[in-house]
């Protein structure tokens, strides 16, 4: 009935889908296997992409020939670049989509890919023998074969849903979870934990008063995530809103504690520290009487509203009181109420940094299964874990992105290092060099290595060189142009900044703070007319390149430093328990990542400088 795949990818939500994709346009013979193909790219959560951090990985994923960039263009209804106020480095782009038009390009996309099959059933087990994967079973007790296998299984492992005192086994509202998968990773001797997500009730967007909100429209020039020329950034816009818990919310919340599964131990899992639920925020932080409520539209024809900040796991009658007493929901109506959902998880730190796990050949885990939270740390896993399956049956070197490469790269070496006790969400914070990791030159940074791996399209691929070629041209015409005093000072005085005594360059005035290209362009028709032949892409690259200049070159002396030590290998069978100077913690992390490099050593959680020194001694450092 089956053939041989060369990768089977279980579960078919954001990691399962650019798995899919991007090992079948490397050439694999995949086979997606799902319980609902209705549910194909459900955004289980907010209907919304990219955010601070995480918009740079959509960025990163799209530069590397991904698709999640791709359907957030075409399912989008409203685009901001969030952090305009800070440094380029912050600077995030955030979309508010369409949930179903999202699924439905997401299909779309796996229909018309090569290579790419699908089948409908629950996987419940895996076949494995002389610790290398072979395949997987399904409910059926069907076995279909396999060279390599992808786990993706999101929240659905042995999932539970809570509802104030109610429980229920499910992955996801109205679907059954999965079972039999952790149970055979035990037998094999994997380590599993318990984590906890949570989802806001869904309401009736006709019966919410917007009045008495604060509209929150969309930026004025809005862009788009894809670097492809496939996709346009949005013609239209559909405006959020921002209202306001109060005390007598807080009140009511409070009054059904006793009955919420997070506080009387039902609940044993962690779950995402910066995401909490609403329960969680007022019982924390009781010193606030309000707390922030995002009223976000689901899509462009329905009336289903995400209540943005109101999630939670009480019992239905305590919510819809409580929502009834926010500001503009005096007559909502609920379709749906929040809940709290419970899985099961492998801490990452029993995967090598392909994604590849230590303790079974050719199989791959991605997305929440690894202890993360949001589809883009989900959809970045999902296309490493693609490409890696790919390359290990055709016996090539794995793809690895370095922490100065790529968020996708820090959240990856994070995972496996550091592991994670709680649900793993990307900030700019956790990247020591997001100077050089910016959402604006993803493309400049990956879109070679996409190009390569046959993902990144021909023309993407022109474009990016376009782009690096004329930013090039213009930062040397920059350095060149000069402007007399009796030309740019009045226009100088005007932005706040110091006159000029002699010729200067464009150069040195973009350094300032207060001038940027198109106010320098609006000063002087001359350079306006000089500078019109160049896209907008191309003079706000060079515009950051010439004004962070000094910062950005810090952080590559820095990226050299730390890279020697990347390139310094330990030998696979290195036992760290012979080497008695060690520190007991410093022998114990060791032995269990068994880290590639001496770099990778030295970012392991529990691992001393004095550890280091003694490790680089005793390999002849």
């Amino acid at each position: 009935m089956f053939p041989i795949y060369d990768v089977i990818v279980v579960g078919a939500g954001h990691a399962g889908c650019e798995a899919a994709q991007a090992a079948a346009k490397m050439g694999s013979r995949v086979l997606l296997c799902t319980m609902n193909m209705n549910t194909i790219a459900q955004m289980s959560c907010n209907p919304a992409m990219g955010g601070v951090a995480k918009g740079q990985i959509v960025r990163e994923i799209d530069a590397l020939g991904g698709k999640s960039g791709v359907v957030a263009d075409k399912s989008m209804i409203q685009f901001r670049m969030l952090n305009r106020s800070k440094g380029p480095a912050m600077w995030s782009p955030r979309s508010q989509n369409d949930r179903m038009r999202f699924a439905e390009e997401w299909r779309l996309i796996l229909e018309n890919t090569p290579n790419v099959d699908f089948w409908q059933e629950m996987v419940t087990g895996l076949i494995v023998k002389n610790k290398k994967i072979k395949g997987v079973r399904t409910g059926l007790g069907l076995e279909i074969q396999a060279k390599s296998v992808v786990l993706t299984n999101g929240t659905f492992l042995n999932g539970i849903i809570h509802i104030g005192e109610k429980q229920m086994g499910g992955g996801r509202t109205g679907e059954k979870a999965a079972t039999g998968i952790t149970e055979d990773l035990r037998s094999l001797g994997f380590e599993s934990g318990r984590m906890k997500t949570g989802t806001p009730p869904r309401v009736d967007g006709r019966s919410l008063n917007y009045a008495l909100m604060e509209e929150q429209e969309g930026d004025e020039n809005p862009e788009k995530f894809s670097y492809s020329p496939t996709t346009q950034a949005p013609n239209k816009q559909r405006s959020c809103w921002i209202t306001y818990t109060n005390k007598d919310v807080h009140d009511t919340l409070t009054e059904g504690f006793d009955r919420s599964p997070m506080f009387n131990g039902r609940i044993q899992g962690l779950g995402p520290r910066y995401c909490p639920s609403i329960e969680d925020k007022i019982n924390r932080f009781a010193e606030r009487d309000r707390h922030q409520i995002f009223v976000e539209p689901e899509g462009w024809d329905t009336v289903e509203i995400y209540v943005n900040g109101f999630s939670t796991s009480l019992p239905e009658d305590v919510q819809f009181k409580a929502l009834r007493k926010i500001t503009g929901f005096e007559n909502a109506k609920m379709f749906r109420p929040g809940y709290a959902i419970e899985y099961d998880y492998f801490p990452p730190t029993q995967l090598k940094l392909s994604l590849e796990t230590k303790l079974i050949d050719n199989l791959f885990f991605a997305g929440q299964i690894n202890g993360t939270t949001g589809y883009e740390e989900a959809a970045s896993q999902g296309l490493i874990a693609g490409i890696n399956a790919h390359k290990k049956i055709q016996d090539q070197e794995p793809f690895i992105l370095k922490r100065s490469e790529a968020y996708i790269g820090v959240l990856i070496d994070d995972l496996i290092n550091k592991g994670t006790e709680e649900p793993y969400r990307m900030f700019t914070s956790r990247a020591e060099f997001r100077l050089l990791l910016r959402q604006d030159n993803a493309d400049l940074r990956l879109t070679s290595y996409g190009y390569q791996m046959n993902l990144a399209d021909e023309i993407n691929y022109q474009l990016m060189k376009d782009k690096m070629s004329n930013t090039e041209k213009l930062i040397a015409k920059l350095e060149k142009i000069r402007v007399t005093p009796d030309a740019i000072n009045a226009a100088l005085i005007q932005n706040k900044t110091a006159t000029i005594k002699e010729n200067t360059t464009i150069e040195k005035l973009l350094k300032r703070p207060q001038l940027g290209i198109n106010d320098l362009m609006r000063m002087n028709q001359e350079l306006n007319d000089e500078l019109a032949p160049f896209d907008k892409n191309v003079l706000e690259q060079a515009e950051i390149q010439i004004k962070y200049r000094s910062y950005i070159d810090k952080e590559r002396q820095m990226v050299e430093k730390i890279s020697n030590l990347d390139h310094m290998k330990i030998p696979s069978h290195m036992d760290y328990s012979t080497i008695k100077a060690l520190s007991a913690e410093g022998r114990q992390k060791l032995n269990k990542i068994k880290p590639e490099t001496i770099g990778q050593a030295s970012r392991i959680s529990g691992v001393s400088p004095a550890d280091m020194s003694i490790l680089t001694i005793y390999l002849g450092r």
